[in-house]
């Protein structure tokens, strides 16, 4: 993540630690709102944020 941390991540959301944690470690799922901030304060485009699943 650009070598930035969980917790600088979650201070910039304004969300708690253990939920960006629960994000980062795909666990749980950010709204589509939280995604566009991400990629915004990440400076990313929001597709890199994106994994496909397998089509199995």
């Amino acid at each position: 993540m650009q070598g930035k941390s969980q917790v600088w991540l979650a201070e910039q959301l304004g969300k708690s630690t253990t939920s960006v944690a629960a994000i980062c470690n795909n666990k749980s799922q950010p709204h589509l709102k939280d995604l566009k901030k991400i990629a915004v304060i990440l400076d990313v485009d929001i597709r890199e944020l994106l994994v496909p699943r397998p089509s199995w």
